[in-house]
């Protein structure tokens, strides 16, 4: 059974510098390793068929945050290739929209992302850009392209790395920076222009050199600046934890909000220290959102006790 935790990001609503709110985020740390399809809702793959090959692979071998993350890959053992994709679950058609993610892409492989507009259907769809490849074909070490290369990029390899598009739904266009620098200029036009929404991300192997791992996946409604609030702020840990939960963090804490899976808040503190602790032995066994505030902007990461 798919596990269900958008009601909990709802009510635990962020707005980040005042431009941009946060509507999906996902670290893939509340999952079990395996196919992600069948445990989530945001998550679809292009068939439509959930636990199969098809399906992204949440993995611990690397992580942006936390310890785990997603593996596209050309598939697992009897079948593949991978095709795993991101719902958009408000479906925007209007205003200005942003999707973002951390990637990383070992040396000698190849990542891969496009954007759909319409995915009603399984197999169907229309696309709202064309195909982005980093190092296609293992031919472009450190280069990403669209599929015609009238745009190229630089990329690192083994290490993590951040995409972000921004959406301008009414005027059909689009812009990408990867690892903060400008990939595709504002203002690209969308590949179909008959798209009526912004549907989702697909991530997919299309051939034998594709691996990639996907994480911190985020969908906003606005623009999240450069300087907005990353998963690189902070870091918690031990997760699980037993009694006290520690952030570390390069600035001062202000506030720690706990709550339950459905919203619920079970404990708050203001530490308004670096690097505070957490006493969460009172708590009971189960899965938590921690809501971390620094400054003006806040994250709420997923805690297993």
């Amino acid at each position: 059974m798919k596990k269900i935790y958008l009601l909990a990001f709802a009510i635990c609503t962020f707005v980040f510098s005042g431009t941009a709110q946060i509507q999906q985020s996902d670290d893939f740390e509340s999952y079990s390793l395996g196919g992600i399809s069948a445990q989530s809702t945001q998550w679809r793959t292009w068939s439509g068929d959930e636990g199969t090959s098809e399906s992204g692979q949440v993995d611990a071998a690397q992580a942006n945050s936390g310890t785990q993350s997603m593996l596209i890959g050309p598939g697992m053992a009897g079948g593949g290739p991978q095709d795993q994709l991101f719902l958009v679950l408000s479906q925007p058609s209007s205003g200005i929209y942003t999707l973002a993610w951390q990637m990383y892409v070992p040396s000698g492989q190849e990542g891969f992302f496009n954007i759909q507009g319409t995915i009603d259907e399984p197999q169907t769809g229309n696309f709202l850009t064309t195909d982005h490849y980093f190092n296609l074909n293992n031919e472009a070490p450190g280069q990403g392209q669209t599929a015609d290369a009238s745009f190229t990029w630089a990329f690192p390899h083994d290490t993590w790395f951040s995409v972000k598009l921004v959406f301008d739904m009414d005027a059909q266009t689009y812009e990408m920076t990867v690892d903060g620098t400008e990939a595709i200029p504002a203002g690209t036009p969308f590949n179909d222009d008959t798209a009526p929404y912004l549907g989702g991300i697909d991530f997919f192997a299309p051939s034998q050199f594709s691996l990639y791992y996907v994480d911190d996946v985020v969908a906003a409604s606005g623009v999240l600046g450069v300087d907005d609030f990353s998963a690189d702020v902070f870091s918690v840990y031990p997760n699980p934890v037993k009694d006290k939960l520690n952030i570390e963090s390069a600035a001062a804490v202000n506030s720690v909000t706990v709550y339950d899976i459905l919203g619920k808040e079970v404990l708050a503190a203001q530490p308004d220290a670096i690097s505070p602790s957490v006493d969460m032995s009172g708590l009971s066994s189960g899965a938590y959102l921690v809501r971390v505030t620094i400054g003006n902007a806040s994250k709420t990461v997923k805690v297993i006790k």
